[in-house]
């Protein structure tokens, strides 16, 4: 037997998460996940828990999705919280981990948390941060710690953030592949043959060589033989 009942009432607060930690900690903001500030009541004789994170999204008009692994059952009175109190109590009792992307609340256990080691090649670590956050994907208790020189950065956090992550970086570096690279060509040794009646000067970069004989073969492109000037 369940009894639910929602006051409803204008948002009085939006929650943003976010954070990616750098040598540091830094606050960003994240996806808001819009909740109301009066108590969510929520009674319940026996329930299994999934169905009561569900009814929750429901409630509220928040898409959920449940991971299998979340188990287990509410029993008894639930204390009226604020919906965001409301569901941390929950996540604490059953161990559990949640994240908003902005569109869908994604609910799973502390056990399918994931840690991934990023290499970032050509992606600096400023630039994967500034993408997470203009995403609205970086969560402050999902932290991310970058190694001395930037060039990996640890992840942990449930799947659907770890998810994200690693088609944040991919986007980039995809991105970076694609950008057109400016192409030094190498320095071209310039070579001009001068040819004076039987002698020939070579000046080559500026720089003058010679005199030679002009019976040595003459280059194509080199200036023809001149004959004696006017006396």
């Amino acid at each position: 037997m369940l009894i639910r009942s929602i006051i409803p009432h204008v948002l009085n607060g939006v929650l943003c998460v976010a954070v990616f930690v750098s040598g540091g900690t830094q606050i960003a903001r994240g996806a808001p996940l819009s909740l109301p500030s009066t108590p969510y009541r929520y009674t319940v004789l026996d329930q299994e828990l999934s169905a009561a994170l569900q009814e929750f999204g429901n409630n509220l008009n928040i898409k959920v999705t449940i991971s299998a692994e979340v188990k287990g059952r509410i029993r008894g009175h639930m204390p009226d919280l604020p919906p965001r109190d409301f569901l941390d109590h929950l996540t604490q009792l059953y161990n559990l981990q949640w994240y908003y992307d902005g569109l869908v609340l994604y609910v799973s256990t502390a056990k399918e948390a994931q840690t991934r080691l990023l290499v970032l090649s050509s992606i600096s670590c400023d630039a994967l941060k500034a993408t997470l956050d203009a995403l609205a994907i970086s969560d402050e208790r999902y932290i991310m710690k970058s190694a001395p020189g930037n060039g990996l950065v640890l992840a942990s956090g449930p799947p659907r953030f770890i998810a994200l992550v690693d088609q944040t970086l991919n986007g980039l570096v995809a991105e970076a592949q694609a950008r057109p690279r400016s192409v030094e060509m190498p320095s071209r040794e310039s070579v001009l043959m001068l040819y004076r009646g039987a002698s020939a000067t070579i000046v080559r970069d500026g720089r003058t060589e010679g005199p030679y004989s002009s019976d040595m073969p003459r280059q194509e492109g080199a200036l023809p033989a001149q004959g004696p000037g006017p006396r």
